[in-house]
């Protein structure tokens, strides 16, 4: 089948500084992984910038004014989130990467796409950069899918900290279906609860699954196949895009969670079954967090292999203390989809 790598290499001129974990040999450690693994079929794009029309479709004029203004610079934008003279070019090409992703899908929807983006952007809110986060790349692509014509978009967010950008770009909407497994509270960003499902017109179409420390591959795996996928089923997307975090790995320095390479292969074979039944195979995938080299960097070479055609492996069952946290999330979306 393929898979389609977008990539550019001055996504690495973004520099947070020498001690922060968002750092440019993330990218190139999954570069070389993926270099290693010999995956059939890969192909290459690299991406325009965003434009600020495109931006601005999640984000504030005056969010992108501020941004215009530090242009070039040094500068802090919260606790966590620093940049450097090269790092808005990087994260217009990280968001360009997501919207070169969708649109070479678009026009092959056989070959699915892994964007490298970096910085990555799940936690940056319409108004504010957030958690390493500047621009929020997830959240303009399932715009842009929009804007294509797809009438139904499945966002999906494993990483190890909740998507709360992501979400809030969504909350109100129908035409977006957001799915989140994600360390549970009070672990950061602290939101992410399995009772928030949206309001107004999307009411019932976030959906979150906190899960306790230490959550295995086959606890997150059971998540997917247990609640997130016969939702996703009943949604029925026509263009699918996955907010792939390595954190949850357990060597990851930032979570508390045991999953391995084999399980980020698994959840990628849940997704892309979905997106086999119903969105023709439309289905992209974005880099979000990992900050163990080794880890992420094998664990996005596993993804891009099950994403080019590999089978996905089985795994065990999951702990009694996650099927409580399932059948939780379960209880809050039954209103709103039968049968979870």
């Amino acid at each position: 089948m393929g898979v389609l790598i977008v990539s550019d290499e001055r996504m690495v001129g973004h520099d947070p500084g020498p001690s922060h974990p968002e750092r440019a040999a993330r990218v190139i450690a999954i570069e070389e992984a993926l270099a290693a693994a010999g995956i059939p079929g890969l192909e290459r794009s690299r991406p325009l910038e965003a434009s600020r029309e495109a931006l601005a479709w999640v984000h504030t004029p005056a969010y992108l004014d501020q941004l215009d203004a530090v242009e070039g610079q040094h500068h802090r934008l919260d606790a966590d989130t620093v940049l450097s003279p090269g790092s808005l070019l990087a994260a217009r090409l990280s968001a360009g990467a997501a919207l070169e992703a969708v649109a070479r899908v678009h026009a092959a929807p056989a070959t699915p796409a892994f964007a490298l983006t970096r910085p990555p952007g799940h936690h940056a809110l319409p108004d504010r950069a957030m958690g390493f986060c500047i621009y929020a790349n997830a959240a303009i692509a399932a715009n842009f899918a929009r804007q294509l014509g797809y009438q139904r978009v499945w966002v999906v967010d494993w990483d190890v900290h909740h998507g709360n950008g992501t979400q809030a770009a969504f909350h109100s909407r129908s035409d977006v279906l957001f799915c989140s497994t994600h360390q549970e509270a009070p672990f950061w960003p602290a939101t992410g609860h399995a009772g928030d499902v949206g309001f107004g017109d999307g009411l019932g179409y976030t959906v979150n699954v906190p899960l306790p420390i230490g959550a295995t591959d086959a606890d997150h795996v059971a998540a997917f196949e247990r609640l997130l996928v016969p939702i996703a089923t009943q949604f029925a997307p026509d263009f699918v895009i996955v907010s792939a975090g390595f954190d949850p790995h357990r060597d990851d320095p930032l979570g508390q969670q045991k999953m391995t390479e084999e399980g980020f292969a698994a959840l990628c074979g849940c997704v892309r079954a979905v997106a086999a039944a119903s969105a023709g195979g439309r289905l992209v995938a974005l880099l979000e967090g990992g900050y163990d080299l080794g880890g992420m960097a094998r664990s996005a070479a596993a993804v891009a292999a099950v994403l080019a055609g590999a089978t996905p492996p089985a795994v065990g069952a999951p702990r009694p203390v996650v099927e409580r946290a399932i059948r939780d999330a379960a209880r809050c979306a039954l209103p709103y989809w039968e049968g979870v």
